[in-house]
């Protein structure tokens, strides 16, 4: 044996070079067969050529030669990818594959070693094999510590233990109601509503007219100076169910910059017996949207002037056009005009925090409320007469109102779909009041799961805009 406890190499590539050399070209050698020479290779290396138990090893005679040079053969031909790195021929070739085309012999592991071999990895342990901090309780796994209340000091002489919850004051009731989560979504009512709260079927997907599916909710917010928008439209319980695609449609936009800015937000709804319907909500939102941007400059003078007769006028005539080219979509299309049509109501707002003037305007059902001082009113500008009209067939009467807002104020506007259970049900406007009232403006997810406070009977497509004045 060597100092590195190896094979005599001569003796050992002799051996190879026997078994899987050329064979004698008079003939073959009785029992040289392949069995034979796996058999004989097996008990070269000490084991049975059955694969059953290992027999003793022969002791090797000592090794006296010097350790193979660079260069001598040993690794020519060898991937220098895969060849062992910093080797200078001794020590055992573990991983050696030997000559190529020749069976793989695999040989028995050696035996334990005290010291470290030289080809061995001497780093740190795993950092999963590292004892447990002796600090940390049982059960938690390593690296873990238990957790420590927010901005609670540390204390080296016992434990933390957190403070128990005070007990509450007797006779004590919530001033605000909990508010729904998007799982599970309140009712109001005397009973849950028919359909399920959650999307069950999405409509028919047509493979050359992908632009047309439309998302089951839309979600936006921002805010400016003194104004925080939230915007959410929702399919509608029966639509969810019937797999029908969402009805309204929602635009928010900025035109200009810094105190000059305008925001707009439309809300559109196509007619019910319309498979169009969701495509003309969304002409709708979009020309107006189009026609508003292009006359950013001048309505931005007259919103700062308060010329209310003006801006009636001007807003007015960019509604005609707006439904105007919604016509001749429709005839484009071989539509009646009221196939191809859509309620439209629109909030216009100046960016500038010295102009509180809030504009509305728009054609057709919805609605247009105000929290002000926790009371809740209607300022929606029909008349009671005038709510027999319905989406089916909207009227093109337009409407406008100018108001000016206080600081605390909440403006909603509405489709149909909301503003119908709103005025059936008083105890949503109730509860919407606590909500956005004087608590202010909610984070996105909230204001979604506000909005999705459902009533028996109403399942129409909910689209819902609220401004907060700071």
């Amino acid at each position: 044996m060597s100092q590195q406890g190896e094979t005599d190499r001569r003796q050992e590539d002799e051996w190879w070079r026997q078994l899987y050399g050329q064979p004698d070209p008079g003939g073959r050698e009785p029992g040289d067969t392949l069995d034979d020479r796996y058999s004989s290779a097996l008990s070269a290396l000490g084991e049975e050529a059955d694969g059953g138990g290992t027999v003793p090893r022969q002791t090797a005679p000592q090794d006296t030669a010097p350790p193979a040079a660079p260069g001598d053969g040993r690794y020519a031909g060898a991937d220098p990818d895969t060849a062992p790195r910093g080797r200078t021929g001794t020590g055992p070739d573990e991983d050696d594959a030997g000559p190529p085309d020749t069976l793989r012999l695999r040989r028995p592991a050696p035996p334990p070693a005290t010291a470290p071999r030289p080809w061995q990895y001497q780093g740190p342990p795993h950092p999963q094999a590292a004892p447990e901090p002796a600090s940390e309780p049982p059960g938690l796994p390593p690296g873990w510590a238990p957790a420590e209340p927010a901005f609670e000091p540390l204390s080296s002489e016992a434990p933390h233990e957190p403070p128990a919850p005070a007990a509450p004051a007797a006779g004590s009731a919530p001033t605000v109601l909990p508010g729904p989560t998007l799982t599970e979504v309140a009712y109001i009512g005397d009973g849950p509503p028919t359909y399920d709260p959650e999307p069950t079927a999405w409509p028919a997907a047509d493979p050359d007219g992908l632009d047309d599916l439309v998302p089951d909710t839309e979600l936006d917010g921002a805010r400016y100076g003194l104004l925080t928008v939230r915007t959410a439209s929702v399919r509608g319980d029966s639509a969810r169910y019937r797999g029908e695609p969402r009805r309204d449609a929602v635009l928010t936009a900025r035109f200009g910059g810094g105190d000059d800015a305008l925001l707009l937000i439309a809300v559109a709804t196509g007619p019910r017996t319309s498979d169009t319907a969701h495509r003309a909500a969304r002409d709708a939102c979009t020309w107006m949207a189009t026609a508003v941007g292009r006359s950013q400059a001048r309505l931005s003078e007259d919103i700062r002037a308060s010329r209310r007769g003006s801006l009636k006028s001007g807003l007015h005539r960019l509604t005609d056009r707006c439904y105007g080219r919604l016509r001749a979509r429709g005839e484009d299309l071989g539509l009646d005009p009221a196939e191809y049509s859509a309620t439209l109501r629109c909030l216009l707002l100046p960016a500038d925090p010295d102009c509180r003037i809030r504009l509305f305007f728009g054609v057709g059902d919805g609605g247009l409320y105000r929290i002000r001082g926790g009371e809740w009113q209607d300022l929606d500008p029909w008349r009671p007469d005038e709510r027999a009209e319905t989406e089916d067939s909207p009227a093109v009467r337009f409407r406008f109102r100018a108001s000016v807002a206080r600081s605390g104020d909440t403006l909603l506007l509405c489709s149909g779909g909301l503003a119908g259970p709103l005025r059936g049900e008083p105890a949503l406007a109730a509860l919407l009041t606590q909500r956005w009232g004087a608590a202010g403006p909610p984070g996105l997810p909230a204001f979604l799961g506000d909005t999705q406070t459902r009533v028996k009977g109403y399942a129409d497509d909910r689209t819902a805009v609220a401004v907060w004045d700071a």
